[in-house]
Order: C-alpha cells, then structure tokens, then sequence
C-alpha cells in the first residue's frame, strides 16, 4: 500500500484563502521582537512526537505530527521493514496520528512536510524506537471460579472481580493504578491482592441489582516487573442481576433463599458432620464453615473424590462419586448438591464432609436458579470462619480489605 500523501488541488484551494485572509487581516510584523529588538526565535513549523533519536518508547505513548503553521501536506510512517503505518489527518489538516496501536521492539521513521503561507515546510524526518521486552504478562478477568468474566454477562450481587497475571509481576502498584472498576451508579472499591498473580476488586457491600459495571486493565506498554511488560489491554462490562441471597443456618437445618429481599424458598439441608481426622501428618475438618461465600460455578454431576484433600478413598470416611446438580462455593469444594441418601437428616443434623446436601428437587431447583456471584452465607456452625483463599472474600472487615491494595 502507497504511503497517504495530502498535496492535493483542495489543499492549494485552502492555502490560497489562508493566504488571502492573512494578507487583509495582518498589520503587525510576523514575529515579536524580544526586549532589546532580538527577534524570538520561531517555534518548528512542523513537530513529531516522539522526538528524533527517542530510545525505548512506550509503543501505547501519544504518537503525532503536528504543525503550528499552515497544514500538513504530506506524512509517512514505516516500521524497520518498510511496512507502512496508516494514519488519519485532522479535518483543519493540522495534525496527524496514526490508526493502529505500535509493538514491541520496532523502530518507527516519520517523514513529514507542510504548506504555509511562507511556502513549503520541511520536509521533517524523526526515528524513533519502542520497548522490547524480555518477557510479557496477560491479565484475565475472571470470576472467583476461574472463568472469564462474560462482557455483556449477568452477575450476583457478591460477584468479586478477579484480575489474574499469567506470570508473577513484580510491581503490583504500578499494574494497580491502570486496573479501573468503574460503576453506575458509582460504588467505591479496592483491589486486595493475593499473592503476585491475583488481585480480587470488591466495593464494601454487595452489589446493588442493575448495577452497570466496567472493568479496564490498560497494561500494554506498562513495565510490572524487570523487564516485564504487560502483553495487551483487557476490558470487560457487565450488570449486576437481582439479588439472589440465600442464608444457610445450622440452627434450623434450612437454606432459606432471597430475592430482592422476598423469601422464595426454604429447603431443607444436612451440613458438615463437625470434628476432624489427622491422616498423613494431615489435619481434615468436617465443618460447613460459617461464613459468606459467593457461588463459584456448578456441574452436573460433578466427581467427588475424598483423596483430592488427603482421605484417602478406602478411608473409613473416603468416597469417590458422581454426584448430581452441584452448585460449588468454596475454592476447597464445598457445593450446594443433591444427596438423596441423607433426606431423612435434611432438616434435622448434619451428616456430611462439609457440603450442604439437599434433595434432588431442591439441589436442581437451586442449580438452575443460581448465577456466578450470588451470595451464601453460612450460619451458626462450628469450625474456623471461612478464609479469603477460600472464597471468603466478603468476610474480611473493609479495613484489612483495603490494607490490601498496592496503593494504600
């Protein structure tokens, strides 16, 4: 493709009258003297940005031509290969950007020249170079069950964003302040970072219903690590749903569900059994443990295997086995599920490793209804409360929440 050249029978047309408009309107000299009758020196006809020789440029950094006399009648940009970088003009022909975002490791040419009422300026030349990195991160949006936080997707009023690095970042404030929630109606929030790959943004309550909420993590170009860069922007929106909240409490064996407020159902459930078992070095607890937990994601039938947390299958409390209409909650595996076996618990005591066990009716009932961050809250049972790590993240005091962020 021909690099864009602007010279044109319409440019001169344009010229002509800038020309014919000076000439009746001009009565001064055409530059100030300074003190002393120096005349000031004249700023360049024609500007490029990066300057000339520029060395390890930001390839997502400003890009432009611009000239403060007359237009620009011709610019080309190519990259070390000859390939040509299009780019659009202004409508008053004054300035230039290109169309397409720079890479990593290039090296750009610009030649410009200019029309003014002195005659032609320039013609201008700059080179410049952009970053090369040694190594580059990708960051997901994710929910707390691992997926992709859907752009135009529908979430519970518990949702918690997850930003996840594919590498471990060395400087999460400076990957912090280009990772922006934004909310309408507005919502103040902070990022609590996990460890070097994982940081989960919150606002300090639940969600209101119809909250319209966007998540831009503009990293491309940004140094988060010794010679790691972030890979691309990520970008997401999406709109908090009704306000599904369901309160599971041991005192009455029941997981009573809210929407909006309004009770909906009540459904009978057997929790954790309580105690613990040492296998292996290995302390096991059977608790539900209280706590606010968020619905993570759901399968059916999802295989639950004791041995994933160290009981051994053949275990006097081992079990490996499909089970149906599974809505999970805790990043350790604790679902919502049916389990008809212990209907005669259900409502009564509590029989299980730490799942709640429900009727079938009741589990798929629950499964089709829930979406990705809807809330449980778990009550009056015994065990240690639930740890962020375990998807508890709206049990941590706002306090220790925002002590968190990289920025605080």
């Amino acid at each position: 493709m021909q690099p864009h050249r602007f010279r044109s029978i319409a440019a001169t047309s344009w010229l002509m009258a800038l020309i014919a408009v000076l000439v009746a309107c001009s009565s001064s000299p055409a530059s100030n003297p300074m003190p002393g009758g120096t005349p000031a020196p004249a700023p360049p006809a024609i500007t490029v940005t990066p300057q000339q020789g520029s060395e390890r440029v930001d390839p997502s950094a400003p890009v432009e031509v611009s000239t403060s006399t007359g237009i620009l009648s011709a610019v080309t940009m190519t990259n070390e290969d000859g390939r040509v970088i299009e780019g659009t003009l202004t409508p008053d022909k004054a300035t230039w950007k290109p169309n397409e975002q720079l890479g990593y490791g290039h090296t750009y040419t610009i030649k410009a020249e200019g029309m003014a009422v002195t005659g032609t300026t320039g013609p201008v030349t700059a080179t410049f170079s952009t970053t090369a990195p040694s190594n580059q991160t990708k960051v997901y949006l994710n929910t707390t069950g691992g997926q992709s936080l859907e752009d135009g997707g529908t979430y519970g009023v518990g949702t918690v964003i997850v930003a996840h690095f594919d590498e471990a970042i060395g400087d999460r404030a400076a990957a912090e302040k280009r990772m922006v929630v934004t909310a309408e109606p507005k919502v103040d929030g902070a990022w609590y970072w996990m460890d070097d790959q994982n940081a989960h943004w919150r606002p300090e309550h639940y969600w209101a219903p119809g909250t319209k909420v966007t998540v831009a993590a503009k990293l491309y170009g940004l140094e988060v690590g010794p010679g790691l860069f972030g890979q691309e922007d990520s970008r997401t929106s999406f709109t908090i749903g009704a306000a599904h909240v369901s309160i599971a409490d041991d005192n009455t064996h029941m997981v009573d569900v809210f929407e909006n407020g309004n009770l909906i159902r009540s459904m009978p459930t057997s929790m954790g059994r309580g105690g613990s078992e040492t296998i292996g070095g290995k302390t096991i607890s059977f608790w539900t443990q209280p706590g606010v937990y968020t619905v993570m994601d759901k399968a059916n039938p999802v295989i639950m295997d004791s041995s994933t947390y160290g009981l051994p299958i053949n275990s006097r409390l081992g079990y490996k086995e499909a089970i149906g209409w599974a809505t999970r909650i805790s990043s350790d595996g604790i679902y919502l599920h049916a389990l008809d076996s212990t209907i005669w618990a259900q409502g009564s005591s509590d029989v299980s490793h730490g799942c709640l066990n429900l009727s079938s009716d009741n589990a798929r009932w629950f499964f089709d209804y829930s979406v990705s961050g809807d809330v449980v809250e778990v009550r009056n049972t015994g065990g240690a409360p639930l740890e962020v790590w375990q998807n508890g993240d709206w049990g941590l005091p706002w306090d220790q929440w925002t002590a968190g962020s990289a920025l605080r």
